[in-house]
């Protein structure tokens, strides 16, 4: 089937032309007409198989053009960097189609968006803070909204996004269209789907953990953190195989540790996304990857959740995710469209029982490869790897790294003295001591004649 086939408006196809797409993907395929029902949809779709696309092109079908100012449409995303990328997606697919769209997110300057909003929007994409601060001040008017989409809605309720939710199922018209689609179904979304949704259609075109055939797979067995790094080394000295990398670690102090070591050998090919860097930072980092002037990108997962790099050639997973689920989504940033990736799972002793998780999800066993010979194994352990015992001095240490030596030395001599507060107040305190006894008013004459 070609997008053609699905019956797409003239404005819709110039703008599927310009993107070079002809064929839609199995869940664009399916979705198209059912969202365009108007009925509740439920969409569970791998990630990097098009979701956005899925739910945008029937929802710009049939979009009429209209100057009033609230929107009609709101989209919801748990990251400021996903609303960006949608928008952007949003943007090329109305191309031809004279449609407002504006994005809000945390860690912007509020009146800004306040401003921008009053100009008129059409489409509002959002993460659900900013969207609930932007409703309370009475700048942004849901009254209008017709279709909710709900786009990652398992990253957003592990987030802790229910609450923000549930208010804004309470501001919004309660007859309206809901979209929800994701990678995996989890019992939060259920019962999401069953307070809010009625009687949706779902369209799921893959079971929740099933591998993209597309996607090849390996493993390595490493003794401990640095060891990684010194395989990461060898690795990624080969640039014409690993020509565009995104490397997932579980923590933003393990995201900035590994940072240093891989930009001590790598320089400038490499750099970092996690929560703890400013927004500017974070945009800037995702724009010089995706556009290839960075070949190395660490990020943590909440970070890189849901965005569409191109022609990513290696997801390596530098820690084994605890919850299978995550491996799913990290994989999926590799092998999109279609084509071909390749994705290389890093693994501790302490973290094969998470790989176990993972093959018994996917119904696969990953490949397991021997370990290079010139890739050294480091005897050096970080703070968290060392036993427990050694670890009992430096419990308020907040750096991964674990740094050797004594706590406390020995005082150099004249830091030994007491200050006794100088000789004239010891003069003033023989001179004018107390009486040893109450009432002796002649005790300090007689001690001062002897």
């Amino acid at each position: 089937m070609t997008f053609e086939d699905l019956g797409i408006s003239k404005q819709l196809q110039y703008a599927i032309d310009d993107l070079e797409f002809v064929h839609p993907t199995p869940i664009q395929e399916r979705a198209f007409s059912v969202v365009r029902s108007g009925k509740d949809v439920v969409g569970i779709a791998q990630t990097g198989t098009g979701k956005t696309f899925a739910y945008m092109m029937p929802i710009l079908q049939d979009l009429k053009f209209s100057k009033q100012q609230h929107p009609r449409v709101l989209v919801l995303v748990p990251t400021r960097e996903l609303v960006i990328q949608i928008v952007d997606e949003i943007e090329k697919l109305a191309a031809y189609i004279n449609v407002r769209v504006l994005g809000v997110y945390g860690g912007t300057n509020i009146n800004t968006q306040k401003q921008a909003i009053l100009q008129g929007q059409d489409i509002i994409v959002a993460t659900p803070g900013r969207l609930y601060d932007l409703a309370l001040s009475n700048a942004l008017k849901l009254k209008s909204i017709q279709k909710l989409v709900i786009d990652e809605v398992d990253v957003m309720l592990d987030l802790g996004f229910r609450f923000q939710l549930m208010n804004i199922f309470d501001v919004i018209p309660e007859r309206r269209q809901n979209v929800l689609f994701s990678a995996t179904m989890t019992k939060d979304v259920d019962a999401l789907i069953y307070d809010f949704f009625k009687n949706p259609t779902k369209i799921s075109v893959a079971v929740s953990g099933t591998p993209l055939d597309n996607i090849e797979q390996v493993a390595y067995n490493v003794p401990n953190f640095f060891t990684k790094v010194n395989l990461l080394h060898h690795l990624l000295s080969d640039k014409e195989t690993f020509t565009k990398v995104l490397i997932f670690v579980a923590f933003k102090r393990s995201a900035d540790l590994l940072f240093k070591h891989l930009e001590e050998i790598f320089g400038s090919e490499t750099c970092v996304i996690h929560s703890n860097k400013t927004q500017n930072y974070r945009i800037r980092s995702i724009r010089q990857f995706d556009e290839g002037n960075n070949r190395i990108l660490v990020a943590t997962d909440v970070m890189a959740r849901g965005l569409d790099f191109d022609e990513v050639s290696h997801v390596i997973n530098f820690d084994t995710p605890d919850f299978p689920e995550n491996y799913m989504h990290r994989i999926g940033r590799t092998g999109r469209a279609e084509k071909a990736g390749k994705t290389i799972l890093l693994s501790t002793v302490k973290e094969l029982e998470a790989k176990e998780n993972i093959e018994r999800l996917m119904n696969y066993q990953i490949p397991v490869l021997e370990m290079p010979e010139d890739v050294a194994i480091s005897k050096t352990l970080t703070e968290d790897e060392r036993p427990k015992e050694d670890g009992e001095q430096s419990k308020n240490r907040t750096g991964l790294e674990y740094v050797p030596g004594p706590a406390f030395h020995e005082k150099s001599e004249k830091n030994k003295k007491v200050n006794l507060g100088g000789s004239y107040r010891r003069e003033i305190a023989k001179k004018y001591k107390k009486p040893k006894t109450r009432g002796d008013k002649n005790y300090n004459k007689r001690n001062k004649k002897k």
